[in-house]
């Protein structure tokens, strides 16, 4: 995995590299210190890369363009979510076969050293939610040429990152117009997502990261997902729930164990509750019907269960307040059929911000 990981990079490095050839996008790298970031008390690094995709002419001319901002999963970063989806491929064609008109594409990297940042201000990890709405922005605005309004601005996601752009999009609806989450993840308590998940149990026993280590390096270490679930509680914990004197991971957990019996803390099950996007649509209403399109879609397959479960939530939320919508599912499972000229950012995902996006 490792192995081929490197080798992915090393491609798309040197595919950086030579930039756009007249006919073809070209993917910028740039890095800067982000104040949502910096000052942070649990050894975030603020100094964060954003990938940037430019379409083919964008040095040759002076036109501006709209742009969207599309937030990586959990164990994701920028380059890896370029990999993962074939971005660069997708966006060239795209445009080249008229399913958008060209655009500039941002990818934040927002991995933190538990793989998510869950795109939540936290008072231990940074303000994640400002980096996008507040930091990036700012940031792409003063250095590209783009159409600096909402309606010009997309924010889309997958996983996390469709969890990140429901969150950011409700919280920065005067930043962003148009929102699509792709198989939008850790909406709310669901199946897995629980206070029963018997990784809180492991949680307990560990006096440092050291178990972790594998596991944190490559979330397929551990094919019981166990080690995965373990890592992404702590991260949440230290999102949602953050301690800062508390060790070892600076967070309270919502459960604890002693020998067989769990304890579930309310208050810091309270905490996580506040936090998740699912609730978060109860005070942003007018937000959510600010937006000129709001779409999110999962996959019929989804092996992580919680996400069918909140997303039909999440349906039932939207309709009680009147708050206008598109929902789609699909035969898929979780990441199969994202990427390819016949996944969903080429399909779903592109055609609805050509609907959406002001080009103009």
């Amino acid at each position: 995995m490792r192995s081929l990981i490197i080798l992915l990079l090393a491609s798309w490095i040197s595919l950086a590299a030579r930039g756009g050839d007249g006919h073809r996008g070209e993917i910028v790298v740039k890095h800067f210190l982000a104040p949502s970031i910096k000052g942070n008390h649990g050894g975030e690094d603020p100094m964060r890369s954003v990938s940037v995709y430019l379409p083919a002419g964008y040095n040759e001319s002076r036109q501006h363009y709209p742009v969207i901002y599309f937030l990586h999963g959990f164990y994701m970063n920028d380059s890896l979510q370029l990999l993962f989806t074939s971005f660069k491929d997708l966006l060239d064609q795209a445009i080249e076969e008229k399913k958008i008109h060209p655009v500039i594409v941002v990818f934040p990297n927002s991995e933190t050293h538990f793989k998510g940042s869950f795109y939540t201000n936290s008072a231990l990890t940074g303000n994640w939610a400002d980096f996008i709405g507040k930091d990036i922005v700012n940031y792409i605005d003063k250095n590209f040429r783009t159409i600096p309004n909402k309606n010009s601005r997309g924010l889309a996601g997958h996983s996390m990152g469709g969890n990140g752009a429901l969150k950011v999009g409700m919280l920065y609806s005067e930043v962003f117009g148009s929102v699509y989450a792709l198989s939008p993840a850790v909406l709310s308590w669901s199946n897995e997502i629980s206070v029963e998940n018997p990784v809180f149990r492991i949680i307990d026993t560990l006096k440092d990261e050291t178990p972790l280590k594998k596991v944190l390096t490559n979330p397929f270490a551990d094919t019981t997902m166990t080690g995965f679930f373990t890592v992404l509680m702590i991260d949440l914990g230290r999102t949602y729930s953050p301690s800062e004197n508390k060790k070892p991971f600076q967070a309270k957990m919502p459960a604890t164990y002693n020998g067989d019996n769990i304890t579930v803390h309310d208050d810091v099950k309270k905490l996580w509750e506040q936090n998740f996007t699912l609730n978060l649509v109860d005070s942003h209403v007018k937000d959510l019907k600010s937006l000129s399109g709001l779409k999110f879609d999962w996959g019929t397959l989804e092996e992580n269960k919680h996400i069918p479960v909140t997303c039909v939530q999440l349906e039932k939320k939207l309709d009680s307040y009147g708050v206008k919508y598109e929902a789609e599912t699909y035969a898929g499972h979780h990441s199969d059929k994202i990427g390819g000229k016949k996944g969903r950012v080429y399909t779903a995902m592109l055609p609805f911000f050509e609907s959406h996006l002001k080009f103009e």
